[in-house]
């Protein structure tokens, strides 16, 4: 059987893309593969002249609109302009991140990693929900196997900090976001779906800004072991883009490890498969954020 490459796209004319952090790596990545295959993607950047460079060579229609997600009051007003300006929105990709930085707290006084990984995607998602139409894509890591979720302690203000672990933990929320909120659409009879995926190891700008020794420790690994951008960023554009992607569904490289490889289906751990504990980080990222996503 052949193996799925970003050329297996189907022709997305007419649909309407947002894709977080397509400025670089991943995002930039998958934005230019929709670009290419018909859509319309909105580059949803923190850095706009980043994301102005980065659109300068792509095709099509591709606008740039800032987004900080490490500050809720940039989250509600892009959802709030872009809805206005769009109208309906096909797909939303939560591609952004941010990866084992040292401690910081975003605008709104979050762990860094855990405000912008999770809490900043699970607001704008619950804002820009009722204009999706057809799927919400959040990337996850295979670094959520790894991940726990310390519901006393999100924040890592009790705990002394560790940068792999909050980055572990916000992946791992990721996921069981994607999974909790795949359940509660299909609880809904939603004909919108909710999957999620990972890019193995791809070598992105994520790797150098750990702010540290890390960052020549991980230049090598790039180097020696990751894919590049183009094929890391293949599970998210399969889960965004192919008829046959189900809800609540994970997908990942095929390769030894999931390090490697073309997108298919895989398993996600226990962990994030475990609906008290998915119900409980639910609840307290809408009271962290004051965004309710699905209202009843």
């Amino acid at each position: 059987m052949a193996k799925w490459r970003a050329a297996d796209i189907p022709d997305q004319s007419g649909r309407t893309f947002v894709v977080t952090g397509a400025n670089s790596g991943l995002g930039e990545a998958t934005a230019r593969a929709l670009a290419a295959h018909g859509a319309r993607v909105v580059l949803a950047c923190r850095n706009t002249d980043k994301g102005e460079a980065a659109a300068a060579g792509m095709s099509g229609d591709v606008r740039v609109r800032a987004l900080d997600l490490a500050d809720l009051v940039s989250v509600r007003r892009f959802a709030e302009e872009l809805t206005g300006e769009v109208g309906e929105i096909d797909v939303l990709v939560n591609n952004a991140g941010v990866m084992a930085v040292p401690e910081k707290r975003t605008a709104d006084g979050f762990e860094m990693q855990f405000g912008t990984n999770f809490l900043g995607h699970y607001a704008l998602t619950g804002l820009l929900l009722p204009a999706v139409r057809d799927r919400v894509v959040t990337l996850s890591s295979i670094f959520h196997y790894v991940g726990r979720i310390n519901l006393g302690d999100l924040n890592w203000q009790r705990r002394h900090y560790r940068r792999w672990g909050a980055y572990a933990q916000s992946k791992l929320a990721d996921l069981m976001f994607a999974h909790e909120l795949g359940r509660r659409l299909a609880e809904r009879d939603s004909t919108v779906i909710s999957s999620a995926a990972h890019p193995g190891y791809a070598s992105t700008e994520l790797q150098s800004h750990t702010e540290s020794i890390q960052d020549r420790i991980l230049g090598i690994g790039n180097t020696v072991m990751a894919q590049d951008a183009e094929h890391g960023a293949l599970p998210e554009l399969y889960a965004a883009t192919m008829p046959d992607v189900v809800n609540g569904a994970f997908y990942g490289p095929d390769g030894p490890g999931e390090l490697r490889g073309h997108p298919h289906r895989v398993r996600s751990s226990k962990a994030s498969r475990d609906p008290e504990v998915a119900a409980k980080l639910w609840e307290r990222a809408r009271e962290m954020t004051g965004v309710t996503v699905l209202a009843d």
